[in-house]
C-alpha cells in the first residue's frame, strides 16, 4: 500500500489530519477523540446523537472506545512521515512566514531553499529535517549534539559520552545508520499493519452481523413471550370464568335446596306451634274420656330433619377443576417454550460398562460392585462407570429432567459420538468432545476439555433440568429448587450430533424423569 494511500486511511473524517488518540463508535468508525466530542457536543438535546460518517442515530449519547491499534499504526506513520504530522515550521530568517526546508543543528536555526543556498556556502554545518526542538537534540550531561546511537543500551549520544560515562566501550552507530535500520524495521511492521486493519474491520464486521442476529433474535423472543403471557391470561381468565360459574351454580341449587328444607321446617314449626296450643287446651279439660281419645287421633309420625343431609359447596370438586386446568395450561406453555421435539431420553446399555447397572425401562443408572457380563461392543465405555443416550440431537431446542441421588457423585451433560470408548480421554468432560455438570459432596461443578470450573451454588435439589439449543451453541443446566436455579451455560458451534451422557460414581444413581 502507497504511503499515500495509507495516509488516507489514517484521516479522521472530521479534522482531516492523522488521528490523534483514535477512539471508535458502536458503527465502527474512528475519529480523533477530541473531535467527535466536539461533534457530539454539539447534537446534546438535540433528541438524539448521528454519526458523522454514516449517520447511524443513537437514542443516547454513545460510548467511546479507544482504538490502541489504529492509534499505534498513526504513530509509526509519523515517526516514518514526520512531514505528515502537520506541524509548521518557518525559516528563521525571513520576515514573512515562509516554510523551511532544513534545521541547523549547530546554528538552532530553520531555513528556507533560499537561506540555506546561503548557509551552504559560508559554512558547513549538519542539517537535518524541519525541527523546532534543538534542545531535545542535544546531551542532557554534556549540552552536546545527539550523533551516535549505543545499541547496547538502545540511547541516542553524544561524542562525549562515547568516551566517557556509562556507554564507554560500547558498540556505536552513526544516527543516520541507525535510523535507517530502524526505518527498515518500521516498514516491515508497516507491511503487517494493514491486514492486521483488515482482519480487525473483518471482526468488526463479524461482531456487528453478530449483534444484529441478538437483535432480531431477542425481538423475536420477545414478541413470542408477549405472545405467550397473552395466551396464558386468556387461559387463566378462561378458567376463573369456569371456576366461579362453577361456584355460583353450586351455590345457586344448594341454597335453592336449603330454601326448599326452610319452607318446610317453618310448616313444621307451626304444626308444632298448633299442637302444643292443643295440648295445652286437652290439659284444661276435666273429662278424662275426652282427653284419652282426643290425643290418640291427634298423633301423628313425626318427621325428622338431619343437618347432616344438608349440602355444602364442594370445595374439592373446585379445587380439583382448578388444578386440572392449571396442569393443561402449564403443559401447554411447555409445549410453546421448548418446542415440539420430544425429548423423552432412553440409556443405550450398548454404551454402558460391566459396573454400571442400567434398570429394565433404561432410564436409571447406578455404579454397582457385580459385573453385569455385557458383551463387548464398540461403543461400550471401557473404564469409566458412563453411559450415552440412545437418541441423538443434530438441531433444534430440547430439555429433559434427571433425578440424580442424594448422596454419592455424578455427572451428566452431553457428548458425540467419537469421544473415546476407552482410557483417561473417555470420560465425559475431560475431553473436546463433552461437556458435563458434576456433583461432588455437596457442590457443583461444570467441566469441559479437562477445564473444571466451581459453578459456586450449593447443593439443594436432586432433580436437574437440561436445555440444548444445537443452533445457538447452548448447553445449559437448572437446578429445580425453589426458585429455578440457573447453574451454568456452555456455549460452543456444536459441529456433531450430541447424545445425551450420563455418569454414576460410588454409591450413587442417576434417572432420566419421564
Amino acid at each position: 500500500m502507497a504511503a499515500a494511500d495509507l495516509r488516507d486511511e489514517l484521516n479522521c473524517s472530521i479534522c482531516l489530519s492523522i488521528y490523534t488518540d483514535p477512539v471508535m463508535l458502536p458503527c465502527g468508525h474512528n475519529f480523533c477523540q477530541d473531535c467527535i466530542g466536539r461533534v457530539l457536543d454539539t447534537q446534546e438535546g438535540s433528541g438524539g446523537y448521528t454519526c458523522p460518517e454514516c449517520r447511524e442515530e443513537y437514542q443516547e449519547r454513545p460510548a467511546l472506545h479507544r482504538n490502541r491499534t489504529l492509534g499505534n499504526i498513526a504513530q509509526c506513520f509519523l515517526s516514518v512521515h514526520p512531514e505528515e504530522d502537520g506541524t509548521d515550521i518557518f525559516c528563521t530568517y525571513c520576515d514573512s512566514p515562509v516554510p523551511a526546508v532544513k534545521s541547523c543543528l549547530q546554528c538552532e536555526t530553520s531555513l528556507c531553499d533560499t537561506h540555506l543556498q546561503r548557509h551552504n556556502i559560508s559554512v558547513q554545518h549538519t542539517l537535518t529535517e524541519p525541527t523546532s526542538s534543538f534542545e531535545d537534540r542535544k546531551c542532557s550531561i554534556h549540552s552536546e549534539f545527539l550523533k551516535y546511537y549505543c545499541t547496547e543500551d538502545g540511547a541516542c549520544i553524544c561524542p562525549s559520552c562515547c568516551l566517557t560515562g556509562e556507554h564507554r566501550g560500547h558498540r556505536m552507530e552513526q544516527l543516520n545508520e541507525a535510523s535507517e535500520k530502524k526505518k527498515e524495521k518500521l516498514r516491515n511492521d508497516l507491511e503487517k499493519l494493514p491486514p492486521e486493519i483488515e482482519e480487525t474491520e473483518e471482526q468488526i464486521q463479524r461482531l456487528q452481523e453478530r449483534s444484529r442476529e441478538v437483535t432480531e433474535k431477542a425481538a423475536g423472543e420477545t414478541e413470542r413471550v408477549t405472545a405467550l403471557f397473552g395466551d396464558i391470561r386468556k387461559q387463566l381468565e378462561a378458567l376463573e370464568m369456569l371456576l366461579l360459574n362453577q361456584i355460583f351454580w353450586q351455590k345457586e341449587m344448594i341454597c335453592l335446596q336449603l330454601w326448599e328444607l326452610m319452607e318446610d321446617l317453618k310448616v313444621k314449626k307451626d304444626e308444632l306451634s298448633m299442637q302444643i296450643r292443643h295440648i295445652e287446651e286437652l290439659c284444661k279439660m276435666a273429662d278424662p274420656l275426652i282427653v284419652l281419645q282426643e290425643w290418640e287421633s291427634d298423633e301423628e309420625e313425626d318427621k325428622n330433619y338431619d343437618e347432616r343431609d344438608y349440602k355444602y359447596l364442594d370445595v374439592d370438586q373446585i379445587s380439583e377443576t382448578l388444578l386440572t386446568g392449571l396442569a393443561g395450561i402449564v403443559t401447554g406453555v411447555k409445549g410453546k417454550i421448548y418446542g415440539q421435539e420430544a425429548t423423552d431420553l432412553l440409556l443405550d446399555i450398548n454404551t454402558a460398562p460391566n459396573y454400571l447397572a442400567v434398570s429394565g425401562d433404561r432410564k436409571s443408572a447406578s455404579r454397582t460392585t457385580i459385573n453385569q457380563c455385557y458383551p463387548l461392543t464398540e461403543q461400550r465405555f471401557i473404564k469409566y462407570t458412563q453411559a450415552l443416550s440412545t437418541r441423538h440431537f443434530l438441531s433444534g431446542r430440547h430439555y429433559w429432567e434427571v433425578q440424580c441421588s442424594e448422596s454419592g457423585g455424578w455427572s451428566i451433560g452431553m457428548s458425540y459420538a467419537s469421544i473415546e470408548r476407552e482410557g483417561d480421554l473417555s470420560r465425559v468432560g475431560f475431553n473436546d468432545k463433552s461437556w458435563c455438570l458434576t456433583r461432588l459432596k455437596d457442590e457443583y461443578l461444570v467441566v469441559h476439555d479437562h477445564n473444571i470450573t466451581e459453578v459456586g451454588y450449593p447443593v439443594t435439589s436432586q432433580r436437574i433440568r437440561i436445555s440444548l439449543d444445537y443452533e445457538a451453541g447452548c448447553l445449559s443446566f437448572y437446578e429445580l429448587s425453589e426458585p429455578i436455579r440457573h447453574l451454568h451455560t456452555f456455549t460452543a458451534s456444536f459441529t456433531e450430533p450430541l447424545y445425551a451422557a450420563f455418569s454414576s460414581f460410588k454409591k450413587s444413581w442417576v434417572r432420566i424423569c419421564s
